[in-house]
């Protein structure tokens, strides 16, 4: 039975971590532990919910995943990498903490499971941060992404080794989804854009998760690739943001069913806790390996902070251990206990993670490699600059450049779209509205407006502020949805215009201009 206090607790809980500056999902976890305390378990129906939450969050990166991504050298060279150092690493501390606490002891064979589990980053965590700082379209957002799709798929090949997981004969006969695409897109067009459309997103990821589980592949698998055969397609961006919610509401389930695993047993809670604040070794590893693989610094730093975590896949990987009689079963409230810990202190270190680049950006800036000296736009004769050539970004551009032609510059991160831009003969150039070092490469005393038309506040805080920061004197415009997040931009100076407030004033004003052609 699912008891309505586990939804009240996650709610209370939720709301104390927000006002302490915290992500929800750190109020979620601890709810889970509160709720064990208080004996109060959410049984099938929360696992099962939580389930489908991370189905939905794996379907939604295959609808954004370019496969060819994941063949760059910076993200499979430092996934295999890592993984084999964090493995090294955490098997020797594991037998050196059996060495000094007999009762902590496992043999070679546990040692190397738990370690292996320990090296895996959660994505849920990742997605969920970069959600919030609104950055998933950021360069360090798609680098992590990347990165944690191989570690799932060597977590796959994991369960799939253990024979827990062995594909049936008829698992060939999912290459036929491939050529299906097309049909599969003239049903979504067909549906709509109401709640059929949304509800056939949600036949396609949970349906297909099923589909792949009946043919021995692990369904959220099998979620990540049916969403990247459609990735790519107007209707998939779409659907993607019509199933945002619920994946987001589902995965408090996620979240509360780590903590409801309760806590391990004696001197374990001790070692859990230990293995937890390690994961700072995690962004030491990535970060040089990044960088030496050519990756931008900054974007490696980012990146690396954001990876400062265990995974859920870790548990999995336990479990299906457990199981097999290869690690005793109290290890799975243990790395319960060893997740909680690492996404505390993540939270907090990726809270910083643009201010520690900006206090440490000369030294940091020493690790960028010849083959990646960034090239930033050519801003000169530029007076105006558009931030985020989305639909309003655009309409706001051509607006103004009617006026101001070629003194106006567009600013985004997605190069497929800024392509399009270009054969449209707009002025654009890839850049993050987020990077100091961007900035720093702009005579912003020549800048006389600045439009902030990105898609979240906390980016469009961050940005005003570095402005405000560097002595930026001009104008600024940023675009909000709600009146709390114009009030909070208006005191820092910036002029806030209202999306949703506003748009019954600039229709009436269309509508005006009409009646008087007429």
């Amino acid at each position: 039975m699912f008891d309505p206090i586990i939804i009240l607790m996650a709610l209370i809980c939720g709301a104390i971590a927000r006002v302490f500056g915290l992500p929800a999902l750190i109020g979620y976890l601890g709810a889970g532990f509160v709720l064990h305390e208080m004996n109060i378990g959410g049984g099938q129906v929360l696992h099962y919910l939580a389930n489908i939450g991370i189905t939905l969050m794996l379907f939604s990166i295959g609808l954004k995943l370019r496969p060819q991504q994941l063949l760059k050298p910076n993200v499979w060279g430092t996934t295999s990498l890592q993984l084999l150092i964090m493995q090294v690493a955490f098997f020797l501390f594991l037998l050196l903490a059996g060495w000094l606490v007999p009762a902590l002891a496992l043999d070679i064979s546990a040692a190397l499971v738990v370690a292996f589990a320990l090296t895996f980053s959660s994505t849920v965590f990742v997605i969920q941060s970069m959600q919030e700082r609104g950055e998933m379209a950021s360069r360090h957002a798609n680098l992590a992404i990347n990165i944690l799709i191989l570690q799932d798929l060597a977590a796959v090949l994991f369960l799939v080794f253990t024979g827990s997981k062995v594909p049936e004969a008829g698992a060939l006969l999912l290459l036929l989804l491939i050529p299906a695409r097309p049909l599969i897109f003239r049903l979504l067009t067909h549906c709509g854009h109401g709640e059929l459309f949304t509800l056939f997103g949600l036949v396609l990821a949970i349906g297909g998760a099923a589909l792949f589980q009946s043919q021995g592949i692990k369904g959220d698998l099998g979620a990540l690739l049916i969403g990247a055969a459609l990735a790519g397609h107007q209707k998939s961006k779409e659907l993607s943001r019509n199933l945002l919610h619920f994946k987001d509401l589902f995965l408090v389930g996620f979240f509360l069913t780590i903590g409801l695993d309760g806590w391990p047993q004696g001197e374990i809670i001790a070692l859990s806790a230990v293995l937890g604040l390690l994961v700072v070794l995690k962004p030491l590893v990535f970060f040089p390996l990044m960088t030496r693989l050519h990756t931008p610094p900054r974007t490696a730093l980012l990146s690396a902070l954001a990876l400062a975590n265990y995974s859920e896949f870790g548990l999995i990987v336990i479990a299906v251990a457990a199981s097999t009689g290869w690690v005793d079963s109290q290890w799975t409230s243990a790395l319960s206990l060893t997740i909680a810990v690492s996404f505390l202190l993540s939270s907090l270190i990726n809270k910083q993670s643009h201010t520690l680049y900006l206090r440490w950006r000369n030294r940091i800036r020493n690790f960028e490699t010849r083959r990646v000296k960034e090239r930033h736009p050519d801003t000169r004769g530029v007076r105006v600059l558009v931030l985020g050539m989305g639909n309003i970004g655009t309409g706001a551009y051509d607006s103004i450049a009617e006026r101001h032609g070629e003194e106006v510059m567009g600013i985004d991160e997605n190069d497929k779209k800024l392509a399009a831009h270009r054969i449209e003969h707009r002025r654009v150039a890839a850049a993050d509205a987020s990077d100091p070092d961007f900035w720093h490469s702009v005579d912003l005393e020549q800048v006389d407006l600045i439009m902030l038309a990105l898609t979240n506040h906390q980016e469009n805080l961050l940005v005003c502020n570095m402005l405000k920061g560097m002595g930026y004197e001009g104008r600024i415009a940023a675009v909000v949805r709600f009146s709390e997040e114009a009030s909070e931009l208006e005191k820092m100076g910036v002029s806030a215009f209202n999306l949703y407030a506003q748009a019954g004033a600039g229709f009436a004003s269309h509508a005006e201009e009409g009646l008087g052609a007429q």
